[in-house]
């Protein structure tokens, strides 16, 4: 979440006119994120989520994330869901951006999650990956490896600058992923941003997973790949092998990875690894001054990709099981 448009009282309240949502009384803009503008409205009737989805966000894209939400949320999950307008549209303008009105989630994200919070992250994630095998739309994942090269043109000339020798480390990382990238692994519905800012919890119960906008049909083990990445690594750039343990087992009691996966799990953790590398990357090369967002550090996931470059099991990620060594 961040915030790139801002918005007036006045045009606010015209906007919300055509929600039951009751009469506004606050709203302020949630600095946390970097896709779209999102604000925490409080009205006379409760407290809501407004998105502004800005132009990184492709309009085309928004009935299957809101339509994905209804999905998952029919079948158990909990998610916030899109308020529908009085003429039955899920979707209105506001400062010339589409947006949307969300259901406000309780509780909260953690800033030092233990192992017993990834234990529960990893089985929400299969559980979403289980209820989203009918979910009748498709969405290709534009931030896969065939999307890594363009990206990586946008910041290749000046990677140098953000430290020295990252232009011909990462021309080599690309090169070699394209190269060896799964063709056929078990596919489906992934969240393929589950960073512990879109998962709240209510104490140590899991109680929802929020921001679907990356959401897309990919391999089930890339959005684990995803999650190893960003649960599991320290403040410091180590590798927590107990809360690595404790989100593979939390996912395979809800869903059993595939000898294929497990082999392939040290290559999409890599790749994982290189694509959030990449998009902070931009974010921090291009991000307009004054904008209401937090930078993330690209560094960071840099220290990541070299760590899965010694990976050679899933056994060492805390997989404790006899494929773990295929």
């Amino acid at each position: 979440m961040a915030v790139y448009t801002d918005i007036s009282e006045d045009e606010l309240i015209r906007f919300l006119a055509a929600y039951d949502v009751g009469a506004l009384t606050s709203y302020k803009g949630i600095a946390e994120g970097v896709e779209n503008s999102n604000f925490l409205l409080h009205t006379t009737k409760g407290s809501y989520i407004l998105t502004l989805y800005e132009k990184r966000v492709n309009a085309d894209d928004l009935p299957f994330f809101l339509g994905l939400m209804h999905h998952l949320a029919e079948r158990g999950l909990s998610c916030p869901l899109p308020l529908p307008r009085a003429d039955g549209k899920l979707l209105g303008t506001l400062s010339g951006r589409p947006a949307a009105v969300i259901s406000f989630l309780e509780g909260m994200w953690l800033r030092k999650p233990e192992a017993q919070h990834c234990r529960e992250v990893g089985r929400a994630l299969a559980e979403m990956h289980e209820a989203g095998q009918d979910f009748p739309l498709k969405r290709a994942n534009a931030l896969s490896v065939g999307g890594w090269r363009p990206l990586w043109r946008n910041s290749e000339a000046r990677a140098d600058k953000v430290q020295a020798g990252l232009r011909e480390e990462i021309a080599a990382e690309l090169a070699y992923l394209e190269e060896h990238w799964p063709k056929a692994l078990p596919e489906g519905v992934i969240h393929a941003d589950l960073f512990p800012d879109n998962v709240f919890f209510l104490g140590d119960r899991l109680s929802g997973l929020i921001d679907f906008y990356f959401a897309c049909n990919d391999f089930l083990a890339y959005d684990v790949a995803v999650c190893l990445n960003s649960w599991c690594f320290e403040k410091n750039g180590s590798y927590n092998i107990t809360k690595g343990m404790a989100l593979l087992s939390g996912y395979e009691s809800v869903r059993k990875l595939t000898a294929e996966e497990v082999a392939a799990l040290p290559l999409l953790a890599r790749g994982s690894a290189l694509r959030f590398f990449l998009t902070r990357l931009y974010d921090w090369l291009t991000t307009p001054p004054g904008a209401l967002v937090v930078k993330k550090d690209p560094l960071e996931y840099l220290t990541k990709l070299r760590f899965h470059r010694a990976i050679v099991s899933s056994a060492e990620y805390g997989l404790r099981r006899q494929e773990a060594s295929v």
